[in-house]
């Protein structure tokens, strides 16, 4: 039976609300968009003219309201959208957006939107939650009910611990655990209960008894027949780092190397556009390849043998953006200003958009998630979607999801998984504030030594 291809896994890892389950990507693409938008969403009539810095700024504190504003009352995690669910209604929450979200709130205590005791409330608040809820050897399924802690279903198999979205959690909850470094008792206990999920995240579990290969899902109702190895090169680089160093159940470096690093979408070595791209798919596949896993990991100066990361994440935007300025299918609005595929809603439902599934839809987070990397093409982009797209697409949290000039069709909705990169690198790159606080993890660099990686954090 031939495998499926990750680029299956992106409709299935990204919250795809339009519909309850379901295991096909071609049937998850031609979904309806759920049509019930959130009462609470309203967008301004007018926006003021401000400057580059003046617009980073409130690029990141309107996106921050995601969530803070808006998380679940009772478990302060990331709500996976704010528009109606379908079939579950408003108690979902999403582990990977929440991690996306915890990093957001670091941001919002250091640029001062809320004072350092609100943000240890509010994880305090998270971490109570998350060490009474569902999880599976240490890992958590992929959405949970934010008012119980139990496990909702992605699809009918995926019922389980979904170890991709744990790390995306587990990378937020490290960046926590070295901002809040008071020896006061409540950032005391944050860090205690940060550590206590940390060293019981079996990792290893996920290798199925020490094969060379690392698994997405396991189930207690399934076991492991969801089936999806992790082969790169996609946005799951942050689960093998960590993998390698978690302090009790790491991984053996050879899985690294047998299973991420094995695969016919590994190197690539092409040009496009006349721009080289080490790895992956043709044209790089959706941007959030370059942000999810980079949301903490420097990719400044990182390297291994396979690739420099911020040569592969560069070229990678900037192959991108250019296919947005040639315009092959000539969509209107695209252009030097207006650029950026990646997974998002459409006008038909979700997709994962990208160079070779281009749609006619821009989606606001892949140009300013990208800002480290192309900080004036990405500035170019934000005031192109402040100032001529305007209160179409920004509203209560920021930027809606996404648009279309060429559909006349403009997003009204929010998802965490777009709206957390875009707080986060923004800041990265304002401050390389994320960067610094994971990269200073002791057990992230002892686990980047193991793969074999290079960076100027490991001294």
């Amino acid at each position: 039976m031939k495998k499926k291809h990750p680029l299956l896994l992106l409709t299935l890892t990204l919250g795809l609300m339009a519909m309850p389950c379901s295991p096909s990507r071609a049937q998850q693409s031609a979904a309806p968009r759920s049509q019930a938008h959130s009462s609470q969403l309203t967008a301004h009539s007018s926006l003021p003219v401000l400057s580059d810095s003046a617009l980073l700024e409130l690029t990141e504190k309107q996106t921050f309201k995601y969530f803070w504003d808006f998380a679940h009352p009772i478990s302060g995690l990331a709500r996976e959208r704010s528009n109606s669910t379908f079939d579950y209604g408003p108690e979902v929450v999403t582990t990977g957006g929440s991690g996306f979200g915890i990093m957001a709130i670091i941001v919002g205590a250091e640029r001062k939107f809320i004072t350092r005791d609100q943000a240890v409330d509010r994880l305090s608040k998270i971490l109570r939650f998350l060490v009474k809820a569902d999880s599976y050897h240490g890992i958590f399924p992929h959405w949970l009910n934010g008012e119980t802690g139990k496990t909702i279903p992605f699809s009918r198999k995926d019922d389980g611990a979904d170890l991709v979205e744990t790390s995306y959690l587990l990378e937020g909850l490290l960046c926590a655990r070295q901002y809040f470094n008071g020896s006061n008792s409540k950032e005391t206990e944050l860090r205690n209960k940060i550590n206590w999920l940390w060293n019981e995240a079996e990792f290893s579990w996920h290798t199925r008894g020490g094969m060379d290969l690392l698994y997405w899902h396991w189930s207690p109702n399934n076991g492991w027949s969801m089936n999806f190895e992790l082969r790169g090169w996609n946005e799951t680089l942050i689960t093998y780092i960590l993998a390698a160093s978690s302090p009790r159940y790491a991984i053996d470096p050879k899985v690294y190397h047998h299973c991420w690093a094995e695969s016919n979408h590994f190197y690539n070595g092409r040009s496009y556009y006349g721009i080289t791209l080490p790895l992956g798919f043709p044209y790089g596949g959706p941007l959030f390849f370059a942000h999810y896993s980079f949301l903490g990991l420097d990719p400044r100066g990182l390297k291994d043998q396979y690739a420099d990361y911020w040569e592969q994440n560069k070229n990678h935007t900037l192959i991108n953006r250019e296919h947005c300025v040639r315009n092959p299918n000539h969509f209107k609005g695209y252009g030097p200003d207006c650029w950026g595929l990646t997974a998002s809603d459409n006008y038909e439902g979700y997709d994962a958009h990208s160079p070779d599934n281009d749609l006619a839809v821009i989606t606001p987070s892949a140009a300013l998630s990208s800002f480290p990397y192309t900080p004036e093409y990405s500035m170019q982009a934000l005031k192109y979607f402040y100032n001529k797209v305007g209160d179409k697409v920004w509203g209560q949290y920021g930027f809606t999801d996404a648009f279309s000039e060429e559909k006349n069709w403009y997003a009204t909705e929010y998802l965490a998984i777009d709206q957390g990169p875009e707080i986060v690198m923004i800041e990265n790159y304002r401050s390389g504030l994320l960067w610094r606080l994971f990269m200073s993890c002791p057990e992230i660099q002892t686990g980047l030594r193991r793969l074999g990686f290079q960076s100027p954090w490991l001294k």
